[in-house]
């Protein structure tokens, strides 16, 4: 499954790229990208566990920059 998602609070293209590079490391997640412009996500992950797995980017993404979400 791929989805776009919005996020927010994404302060410099870096953050994002170690974003980018946490989520990948995911069981399930098939490729993510982050638009630092945009502030938005494409993640493509397992259909079966994209509710979990969406959970686990949340986390990473906090791990990275407590401000930062994806909404």
């Amino acid at each position: 499954m791929k989805k776009k998602l919005k996020m927010d609070n994404i302060d410099c293209a870096h953050c994002a790229m170690e974003m980018e590079e946490e989520i990948r490391k995911i069981d399930g997640v098939n490729s993510a990208n982050i638009n630092f412009m945009l502030q938005k996500l494409t993640l493509d992950a397992d259909d079966e566990k994209f509710d979990e797995i969406l959970e686990q980017a949340r986390k990473a993404v906090k791990g990275v920059d407590e401000d930062a979400v994806i909404l």
